[in-house]
């Protein structure tokens, strides 16, 4: 039971064959067999969970306000707040905190009557590719135990992968739930800037941060965004428009679609197979009626560079909260309220994290602020307008999700220039501000790659119908790791 996708399990509940809390006990069962090895969890909300199964078995029984997420065990991402459960964010600084509300996201799930199973690991603070950056310990690739699950919403990928459960929410600023999605073979969503709300989200780069789901195929994709998407007051970046019905737009058919295919995503420092795969893709969304086109966007090339200025500058600014003295770790015997300062973050931020802090300190100090952020924000500017321009003579856009499958865990840990790379294709999405999807498009020595679908801003509807044919017409996401 625990193998299936919401909608499925939606049936089966809905028929009463099925009750939430046999296949919360089911998941449960299937996770304490697995977790050890995989280690996508910082924390396990069994009892809490049971509890919530319970309830949602009542909304069933006496048809109240039952939607498609009543009774669905989903997992959310640490960095995610939760009243009165650890938010950790995998950070030993914040080791000790439970927060006093829930995030605007976990309060829909809950209302919705989902089934909170735990909250998954991540690179610390959302900063990383590969979870191998959690100050907590690493997630390991289902696929795989010698690869990373990617990240930072390694976590949630790797828990949905191995049916610990049966949804996720993740977090992308620069391609942390695409990346994951793709490493993992499932599918991940980062929708438009502004579509959901990130009220209870610990910020790491406001400008770019946005939550969205993991799950295992398409039709989950659409049923969780229709509960996370919608205006919310206590965020001011929220944008403040109707959010239509994401499952009426599966259709299967994209006839006459325009996919123009990114040349520069296709060239050097993508591996071969990578390419060949996303070639064969090509000519399958050919075969379904969609048109295809090659289209140029010069200004990749910047991105990279423009995101590292950007978000470890707003980082810098977000994580100057955490000084040990109204809520996370404090460090003990302090002599003085500097010294307290400097001690709480020296031993409660991982490398990683002090790492972006200082450049983004470095390029928002006097003298290098123009020199540096500012520049970075005017090429975020021209990123958009190549987008923009692109999408004059196409409705999406195509690339692989990463420039390789998952690499060996330890393999790109001593060099952050390489692990940074490689989020190439997902990072100018983010900077744009546009939605973007990934979902399973093919293997390479047994391990899952993703295809990136890159929409209009507010055009998931046209990025969902495309990838729910592509799914429909393949059988990449039928595959599952051994390990479930």
């Amino acid at each position: 039971m625990h193998k299936k996708t919401a909608h499925e399990l939606n049936k089966l509940l809905a028929k009463k064959e099925s009750s939430s809390q046999e296949l919360t006990t089911a998941v449960f069962a299937h996770l304490e067999k697995v977790e050890p090895k995989i280690q996508a969890f910082v924390t396990v909300t069994k009892e809490e969970a049971l509890k919530q199964a319970k309830a949602a078995d009542e909304r069933l029984k006496n048809n109240d306000n039952v939607t498609p997420l009543t009774g669905i065990p989903i997992a959310i991402k640490d960095n995610m707040c939760t009243k009165g459960i650890l938010t950790t964010c995998s950070s030993k600084i914040l080791s000790n905190y439970k927060p006093p509300y829930d995030a605007t996201v976990v309060e829909k799930l809950k209302a919705a009557g989902a089934v909170v199973v735990g909250k998954t690991n991540l690179d610390e603070f959302a900063m990383g590719s590969s979870t191998e950056n959690s100050g907590l310990h690493k997630t390991y690739n289902p696929w795989d135990l010698n690869c990373v699950p990617g990240g930072s919403s390694g976590g949630s990928a790797a828990a949905v992968a191995a049916n610990e459960a049966v949804m996720a929410t993740g977090s992308d600023t620069g391609g942390s739930i695409r990346q994951p999605a793709a490493f993992c073979g499932v599918v991940g969503l980062k929708p438009t800037y502004g579509l959901v709300s990130r009220y209870g989200l610990v910020a790491f780069a406001s400008s770019l941060d946005q939550i969205g789901p993991l799950t295992k195929d398409v039709t989950d994709t659409a049923i969780m965004l229709n509960v996370l998407a919608g205006h919310d007051k206590k965020d001011s970046t929220s944008v403040d428009r109707p959010v239509p019905d994401y499952q009426k737009s599966l259709v299967n058919d994209i006839k006459n679609l325009r996919i123009g295919i990114i040349k520069e995503l296709l060239g050097e420092g993508i591996e071969p197979k990578v390419k060949e795969s996303i070639q064969q893709t090509m000519k399958k969304f050919e075969e379904l009626g969609a048109k295809i086109m090659e289209v140029s966007l010069p200004t990749f090339a910047y991105a990279v560079a423009t995101y590292y200025l950007i978000a470890p500058a707003e980082a810098s600014s977000n994580l100057g909260r955490y000084d040990g003295v109204k809520y996370g770790q404090r460090s003990p015997n302090s002599p003085d309220l500097l010294t307290m300062y400097n001690n709480t973050r020296a031993e409660g931020f991982g490398p990683e994290v002090k790492r972006r802090i200082l450049i983004g300190t470095y390029a928002l100090s006097a003298g290098y602020y123009d020199a540096f952020y500012l520049k970075a924000l005017k090429v975020r500017t021209v990123i958009k307008n190549d987008f923009e321009r692109a999408f004059q003579n196409c409705d999406l856009l195509l690339s692989p999700t990463t420039t390789s499958a998952a690499f060996k865990v330890g393999e790109k840990s001593n060099d952050p220039l390489a692990m940074y790379l490689s989020d190439i294709a997902t990072i100018p999405v983010n900077l744009a501000g546009l939605p973007a999807i990934s979902l399973p498009c093919g293997f390479i020595d047994n391990l899952p790659i993703g295809l990136q679908l890159i929409g209009k801003a507010f055009a998931e509807e046209t990025l969902l119908r495309a990838a729910f044919t592509y799914e429909q017409n393949t059988d990449w996401h039928k595959r599952k790791p051994s390990i479930i």
